[in-house]
């Protein structure tokens, strides 16, 4: 019975892992850089869909894979180096975001979740801006105002379809006894 509940686990991470992939796919340029993508999406739907700690292992494994060569960052980009790049805040602060959704869906608490929920968007958005200042030489104003304040209402949204989403996979995972 264990193994079939490890099998379970890894195809669950393994999936959701691939919506976030899919999620970086659908991406749209910006002149500053830092593309719109559905990335925000796919990371708090990890979120709630696997909880705290599986959460961490699937951004972890979708760190790894981007690490490594595959393209599975936005615009289909890739490599160590990303990490390091402008918009390399984000790629961090996607771990906060899905810990912090997943942790807000186990409390079954609807304002704990939301705060934590915003919690984790507003570190994401925090260390995104950081990052992108510190490596274009901007004000952090300036860089918040850049690659922030045009992306809050989608990622706001973005969180709040994957929390109703999440809710409807969870209950079907359940329903086929698989969480």
């Amino acid at each position: 019975m264990k193994s079939r509940e490890n099998i379970q686990t890894m195809t669950k991470i393994a999936a959701v892992t691939a919506i976030v992939v899919i999620c970086a796919w659908i991406s749209f340029p910006m002149p500053t850089g830092v593309s719109t993508t559905l990335q925000t999406f796919g990371i708090a739907l990890c979120g709630f869909i696997l909880g705290p700690k599986l959460s961490a292992v699937s951004i972890i494994l979708y760190w790894a894979m981007g690490a490594v060569g595959l393209p599975v960052f936005s615009s289909f980009s890739a490599g160590i180096g990303q990490f390091a790049g402008p918009t390399g805040g984000f790629l961090w602060g996607f771990l906060f975001l899905a810990v912090l959704c997943g942790v807000g869906e186990r409390a079954q608490n609807k304002v704990i979740l939301i705060a934590l929920a915003i919690l984790g968007l507003a570190i994401c958005h925090f260390l995104g801006v950081i990052q992108f200042a510190a490596l274009t030489e901007r004000t952090w104003m300036e860089s918040f105002v850049l690659v922030s304040v045009p992306y809050l209402i989608k990622d706001v949204a973005s969180v709040a379809v994957a929390w109703l989403l999440g809710n409807r996979i969870t209950a079907a995972l359940k329903k086929a006894k698989m969480a």
